[in-house]
């Protein structure tokens, strides 16, 4: 049976919960809700497991913090016997305009810190990762108090329709692979 990661990144406790940065964590906890899982907390961090189409999928928030999300993803990799390939990492993007998604099998961290741990870990950028924009409607040198910020209501206004939109590109991941996912979410 084949195994996949999902892994949302995010800062866990209740002062970051409805950051741009947490979006990871957001986007899973609509996925494990679609699919009828619950999160338990195991080692170093929360898990849910499903069945989807026949596949085994562990989904994954790193209790560890932003900063140090590779040990959990390299931990629950090795504990599962995942390859990279089946692996997917969730995350908030700077540089990409509010709400679109990009989809992509490998790349660089683009300056996030919780990319940048999970490829020193794996000394390699080559793992697929779902970048959802947050935009940068920022001032300079208030990046890091962007991404702490909460949402603003019109952004809350439109995560009615791209939370959802973001849970059918993960199933599309598991289900239809990287290749069919990237051709039918990306830039949407």
């Amino acid at each position: 049976m084949k195994k996949f990661l999902i892994v949302g990144l995010g800062n866990i406790g209740e002062k970051y919960h409805n950051t741009r940065h947490n979006i990871g964590f957001r986007i899973v906890d609509a996925f494990v809700k679609e699919h009828n899982g619950s999160f338990e907390t195991e080692k170093l961090g929360d898990v849910a497991s499903l069945k989807i189409k026949g596949k085994s999928v562990f989904v994954l928030k790193p209790n560890t913090y932003m900063n140090l999300s590779g040990k959990a993803v390299v931990y629950w990799m090795k504990k599962e016997n995942i390859t990279v390939e089946n692996l997917l990492v969730i995350t908030d993007d700077l540089n990409i305009d509010f709400g679109k998604v990009r989809i992509k099998g490998k790349g660089s961290s683009g300056g996030h810190n919780g990319l940048k741990d999970i490829q020193d870990k794996f000394n390699s950028g080559a793992y697929p990762r779902f970048r959802f924009g947050v935009g940068a409607e920022f001032s300079k040198g208030r990046q890091v108090d962007y991404v702490l910020g909460e949402w603003t209501q019109e952004e809350e206004s439109a995560m009615i329709e791209r939370i959802p939109f973001s849970v059918n590109a993960v199933t599309s991941f598991i289900t239809a692979g990287l290749a069919n996912t990237m051709n039918e979410f990306n830039g949407k």
